[in-house]
């Protein structure tokens, strides 16, 4: 801590160095660039993605629009229907436990998720309407609340497009897709509609047999800080999926390479939601309002550890329906030159997610055999929240914030032979301060910000386990867990633009988590696994050595550690922290005939368990994409997705599983109720080979 306060005092005092004359950063917006400059954030580890350097990027699945946030990873370990695996500052955060997203407006993350705490799934994003995409890192902004432990994204779509267009994809492994979208403007009133249908097999010696629909239609007038937006979306998909298996079957050939244990595993999910929002903006003042409503539903079918009972093995089946509403209501007052130009906000949010059915069964075939827990979840989330801007002097500008959440929930048991007894009612609360403080501009490297932000925040647990008394699987008491965990986080950081068309950002960050429980929807349970702490350094930057060239490169190192080691290894490294991740992006368009980007990204190697013995693998891919357009309506693109052919593993763990044959000799005790721990592995898809054709009018 005293370190902290010397480094915050030393800042402090370079305000002296603020000569009379220095050039002052101004607000600055780049139409092709990938953050917000200098001189416009209240944190060194915050910024803006915009459509035209997402419209070069090569993406094997449509959440990996979130990696041009510096640092995030986005892979699977499952059939492309399911929500992604996300990773960041140190955090495997599962589908979406520990990073909060909204697309126009709704949150994303789903609560007391049958599969898992803030289930994440962004296939439904399309990522050619993608508008902007501003994220935050970290817990120092009042506007984020569950979730937003290591950070934020707020996801929107194009409000008017400039041109219609269809566009035709195909590619290897039966990849297929359709993508139509339209627009048409009446005075100040724009409608859009696109629907973007498709499948894909993948690799996988079980096809996937992917297929999707998926359908936007919105209405708006005006910008997004004077007019209105309402927008429908629909989603569905249904697919056949190869989970994470043991590394030891490839090996051993009785699976190939891109071979399944289960025949039958995957599922089927939809999305159906309408939003709008409405904002004002004039010289005292903005205000502004969004509403939302989702009808979601999940059933996903897996059998990720195989054959531990027996040759019939132990699919299972998690289900969920729910319906999930809510809102938001902000207003802003410019207090003028009398107040040091304050800007005072205060907010309220409201959330409420009713949950019809989730659902855990013991499955074979896909056919339910024996319910191991069903319930029904009412969870309210309420929160208010304060947040004033000063800019005290002409080197010195300060947030402060105050936030506070409070959640109700309750769970009524339906079914379940040991589940019956774990219904009932749980309430919790926290007030989160804030505090972000921004010295400068200085000139030093150029025109330079320094940055200092400290901050509360949290993420909820399953409700399900704050009221467990008995393990639904055997009945075995359990105790019951908080149903939110509180984390603290810092940090230090600069922004500065070296040279011409080079902006770079720096920053030192640290996290304390109180918990890292999980609830395991496989087993039904909330797992604990302790408090924890994590450090890094992140580096980013962001250059545009001459008109239509684009180059962006982040390198972000982390550790990660439990306050306590395992109690039954020693260990205190967290398994699945990726601490190094490093990405380089190169893309040209300078509206002539050729226009592409390339894509390199790094994946350090990361800890499977506590002890740090069994580790991943270090790996390194490329992605390209390639255009020529052969009209100004016509343009034709190729994509080759892992372009040198890398053989490694989107995904890696530690963990007790059994396969067939494992099971039918009886070794280890596979088929009798006992796993073997192995390195479970999920492949990197081959190099692959992607054509469209769009066709605008």
């Amino acid at each position: 801590m005293q370190h902290r306060l010397f480094l915050l005092a030393a800042m402090a005092g370079i305000g002296n160095l603020h000569a009379a004359g220095l050039p002052t950063l101004q607000e600055v917006t780049v139409s092709s660039g990938q953050r917000d400059l200098t001189g416009v954030a209240d944190s060194a580890t915050e910024g803006t993605v915009t459509a035209r350097q997402l419209a070069n990027r090569p993406l094997l699945r449509p959440a990996e629009a979130l990696e041009t946030v510096p640092g995030m990873i986005v892979t699977q370990h499952s059939g492309d229907g399911k929500a992604n695996q996300y990773f960041l500052r140190g955090f495997n955060l599962d589908h979406g436990s520990d990073f909060a997203t909204h697309v126009l407006g709704m949150p994303v993350n789903m609560a007391s998720h049958a599969h898992g705490q803030g289930y994440m799934d962004l296939n439904f994003l399309i990522p050619e309407l993608i508008g902007g995409i501003r994220y935050r890192k970290g817990v120092y902004a009042a506007e984020d609340g569950d979730f937003a432990t290591t950070g934020s994204a707020r996801i929107d779509y194009l409000r008017k497009l400039d041109r219609s267009f269809v566009e035709l994809g195909a590619g290897q492994h039966n990849f297929r897709r359709l993508l139509a979208a339209g627009g048409h403007s009446l005075g100040d009133i724009n409608l859009m509609g696109a629907i973007d249908v498709g499948g894909y097999d993948g690799p996988w010696d079980q096809p996937q047999k992917l297929n999707k629909t998926n359908g936007v239609l919105r209405l708006t007038s005006g910008n997004a800080a004077n007019g209105f937006s309402l927008a429908g979306m629909a989603y569905k998909a249904d697919w056949t999926a190869t989970e994470h298996v043991p590394e030891r079957a490839i090996a051993n050939g009785e699976i190939g390479r891109f071979g399944a244990q289960s025949p039958n595993d995957g599922g089927k999910t939809h999305r159906t939601s309408l939003s709008g929002d409405w904002a004002r903006t004039n010289e005292s003042g903005a205000s502004k309002l969004n509403l939302y409503v989702v009808d979601y539903g999940l059933n996903y079918f897996a059998n990720p550890s195989g054959y531990i009972n027996g040759v019939q093995g132990d699919q299972h089946e998690q289900a969920d329906e729910r319906l999930l509403w809510g809102g938001q209501v902000r207003h802003s007052w410019f207090l003028g030159p009398q107040w040091k130009d304050t800007e005072l906000s205060a907010g309220l949010q409201l959330r409420q997610d009713r949950i019809s059915l989730v659902g855990l069964y013991a499955t074979e075939n896909r056919q339910r055999t024996r319910t191991i827990r069903e319930d029904r979840i009412r969870e309210t989330a309420l929160a208010f929240l304060l947040e004033a801007r000063t800019q005290w002097t002409g080197w010195l500008r300060s947030t402060l914030g105050l936030r506070r959440d409070q959640i109700d929930a309750r769970v009524t048991p339906l079914a379940g032979q040991f589940n019956m007894g774990n219904g009932g009612e749980a309430s919790a609360g926290q007030t989160s301060p804030k505090l972000g403080l921004v010295f400068g501009p200085f000139d030093l490297l150029g025109p330079t910000e320094f940055y200092a932000n400290w901050g509360h925040g949290f993420h909820s647990n399953d409700a399900r386990g704050t009221t467990a008394r008995t393990n639904p699987q055997d009945g075995s008491a359990v105790d019951a867990v908080p149903l939110i965990v509180k984390a603290k986080g810092s940090e230090l950081g600069l922004r500065a633009t070296p040279l011409k068309g080079w902006h770079t950002n720096l920053s030192v960050w640290q996290m304390a988590l109180a918990s890292e429980l999980v609830f395991v929807g496989d087993e039904g349970i909330t797992e604990p696994k302790g408090a924890s702490r994590r450090h890094g350094v992140e580096w980013s930057n962001y250059i545009t050595p001459v008109d239509g060239w684009i180059v962006d490169a982040d390198i972000a190192w982390s550790q990660a550690r439990f306050r306590e080691a395992n109690v039954d290894n020693g260990g205190r490294r967290v398994p699945n922290a990726i601490p190094l991740t490093a990405s380089l992006g190169l893309t040209a368009d300078h509206g002539g005939p050729w226009f592409g980007g390339l894509r390199l990204r790094y994946l350090g190697a990361y800890a499977l368990e506590e002890t740090g013995e069994h580790k991943s693998s270090a790996f390194w891919m490329a992605n390209l994409k390639a255009g020529y357009r052969i009209t100004p309506q016509l343009q034709l693109t190729l994509d080759i997705l892992n372009l040198f052919d890398k053989r490694a593993n989107d995904i890696e763990y530690w963990g007790g599983a059994c396969s067939r044959n494992e099971a039918l000799a009886g070794t280890g005790g596979c088929g009798s109720g006992t796993a073997i721990d192995g390195r479970l592995v999920h492949p990197l898809e081959p190099r692959t080979f992607r054509l469209s054709l769009r066709a605008s009018f």
